[in-house]
């Protein structure tokens, strides 16, 4: 994690910002469709102040630069920020929010400006207002991106990866059926049509993949889908003949970059066709709350815009049968592939008394899972961590810039793989020598508060944002906590991180329940920076489940867990659990047993790892 001299970066970006008559300049982590993970040619905030971590907003002045990001990260951006910038700790109190700093430094009629296509329209409005009341002058919509041109010919030029078909084996749901499904919501809300920008909504609605993000099997593409037509705005170079055929006369093709100006033009239809006689309300397009600004403003604004939470969102995020099916045979596999690892490491650390770093022990991982069946590639860069290193919430190994594995200390272990079946997300924290009793103690606490969340029951209409402290309730009660979800959505062959749903104390997990087919991660956690850090997680789905009364007539839900991987039995402090907690322990190690073993064949030292750490207790 070495910091870069953004000095030179500085000097230029605020030598075009007086040129664009702009006193303050905002740079967001996400790319024009709001993506948490970005292909490298959209990686302007990490250029810009040299912060590499997945969420965070630069935003520099003519005098000063602040990066803003959360908990997560708080340690990572230390280490990576050089001199020139302040860092903002989102969350801790008295530490303003990006755009409140923004504002306190746009006194005095300064001009803030941004890119339109990175911000969405919402943040946009609502910043404009905090600018206001500051007494700031305008936000201002550049409409060059400035920190691309202070990149130039270095920036990384935009995939041109190819879109593959999904088939109905994995998808389980035509696309046309998906459509006429949307299409109802539109009927529903007497809308003319749904501009869709988010890259992970038009792969599922259409049953289509790509590559353009690592880890994300999205690619770069608009649609417009109204009551009778569905235009899908992508490359061609992109699209071979089976896409072509599996679309079919349902779905016309145009160029990605033509988006802009058909929908303007579109907008401008709305206005020729209104009826000034007419009592009902007139029709506007439909874009997600998470569209960019540019979108909005290229329709015509608010007079002509409806933002939603987008019902292809809402709809992707409760799997079916298929996906489901899915979900449960990749955790399968996936758990093997940990258990072998795990078992591989151990030897090598203990036995063999090896020299592993912690991209070894990447790499590694990586290659065991590549030989399983439907493998496709990682969701994410895998957290492979030692010691220290496990308390960096989002860490991220480097060769040449990180720790050898040291058996002596924790070993924090995140990773998830993208199957055609399905997408994984593991944590698993390790030791391979003598933990220390407060170390026993955390991964208990933390274990503890796992347990709980998988094990409760509660009425339909219940969000995440309501079930989070079940999981903190054990570290709470010790004084200890941890900065960051307690969970979060995941696609089905797509992107880890999937909303709408999610268990934490983000608003917006308030404002969607839970509902069946929903799939979840479970990841309490404790970190000591500079010391140790303690992860578990678990996907989750959320089921139906038999209770002996129904109050209200409600239907209660409740968890079914997928992921098959041994809890490590050397950092379980037995005297902390209850009975109930034992015996949930022993009949998940002995489901894991039962459904990874045969992996294994004649694999003596796998086997014996995972009877030893699937023991009872």
């Amino acid at each position: 994690m070495e910091k870069v001299n953004t000095t030179e970066r500085l000097s230029k970006l605020r030598h075009l910002m007086k040129e664009n008559s702009v006193d303050i300049y905002i740079v967001p982590s996400e790319d024009s469709h709001q993506s948490e993970y970005i292909a490298p040619c959209d990686g302007r905030r990490e250029f810009v102040c040299g912060f590499s971590g997945s969420a965070g907003t630069a935003v520099v002045t003519l005098e000063k630069a602040a990066l803003a990001t959360d908990g997560r990260y708080f340690n990572q951006a230390g280490k990576q920020l050089d001199s020139n910038w302040e860092l903002l700790k989102q969350g801790l109190q008295d530490v303003p929010t990006w755009q409140e700093w923004t504002a306190e430094q746009s006194e005095g009629g300064k001009t803030v400006g941004v890119d339109a296509a990175v911000i969405t329209a919402p943040d946009a409005r609502k910043l404009a207002e905090k600018i206001k009341k500051k007494g700031g002058g305008e936000l201002k919509a550049v409409d060059d991106n400035l920190v691309d041109a202070v990149w130039g010919s270095s920036k990384p030029s935009r995939p041109t990866e190819k879109v593959i078909v999904l088939g109905l084996e994995y998808s389980g749901k035509k696309f046309q059926d998906k459509l006429a499904d949307l299409r109802k919501e539109l009927e529903k809300r007497k809308s003319a049509g749904f501009v869709v920008s988010m890259l992970d909504e038009i792969a599922w609605l259409f049953n289509l993949r790509g590559n353009d993000i690592p880890y994300n099997p999205v690619f770069f593409s608009y649609a417009v889908v109204t009551p009778t037509t569905a235009t899908l705005y992508v490359d061609d170079e992109k699209l071979p003949p089976e896409v072509a055929m599996h679309l079919g006369d349902a779905v016309e093709i145009k160029p990605y970059d033509a988006i802009f100006g058909d929908i303007e033009a579109l907008g401008k239809d709305l206005t020729s066709q209104t009826d000034g006689d007419s009592k009902e309300p007139p029709m506007k397009y439909l874009i997600s709350n998470k569209g960019s600004w540019a979108l909005s403003k290229s329709l015509g604004g608010e007079s002509k815009v409806d933002e939603i939470r987008s019902p292809i969102g809402d709809a992707k995020a409760v799997k079916n049968d298929t996906e489901l099916e899915g979900m449960r045979a990749c955790h399968i596999r996936d758990g093997a592939a940990l258990i072998e690892y795990f078992a591989w490491l151990e030897e090598q650390l203990v036995a063999k008394g090896a020299k592993l770093d912690e991209v070894d022990g990447a790499d590694k991982l990586e290659e065991i899972r590549s030989k399983h069946e439907h493998f496709v590639g990682l969701s994410f860069d895998t957290i492979s961590s030692t010691g220290p290193n496990a308390a960096v919430i989002h860490y991220k190994p480097e060769k040449g810039n990180c720790s050898i594995i040291d058996p002596k200390a924790v070993y924090l272990c995140d990773s998830g793989a993208q199957f055609l079946d399905g997408t994984t997300d593991t944590t698993r924290t390790l030791h391979f020598g003598e933990p220390t009793d407060m170390e026993r103690e955390a991964y208990t606490l933390v274990l503890k508060g796992n347990i709980a969340l998988e094990q409760i029951k509660f009425p339909k209409g219940v969000s995440g944002f309501a079930l989070d402290t079940l999981a903190r309730q054990f570290l709470w009660a010790e004084g200890l906590d941890y900065r960051h979800g307690t969970g979060h959505g995941v696609g089905s062959f797509l992107n880890v991180h999937e909303g709408p749903i999610g268990i934490g104390t983000r608003v917006q997990y308030s404002e969607v329940s839970l509902a069946v087919g929903n799939v979840i991660s479970n990841e309490p956690g404790y970190y000591e920076d500079g010391n140790f850090g303690i992860r578990i997680e678990n996907v989750i789905m959320v089921r139906e489940v038999p209770t002996s009364h129904k109050f209200g007539d409600k239907p209660y839900l409740g968890f079914e867990h997928v992921t098959m991987v041994p809890m490590c039995r050397k950092l379980i402090k037995t005297e902390l659990l209850s009975d109930g907690e034992k015996k949930w322990l022993n009949e998940y190690h002995a489901e894991v047993r039962e459904k990874t073993k045969g992996f294994f064949g004649d694999d003596a030292r796998t086997m014996k790892w995972l009877e030893r750490e699937t023991g009872e207790y």
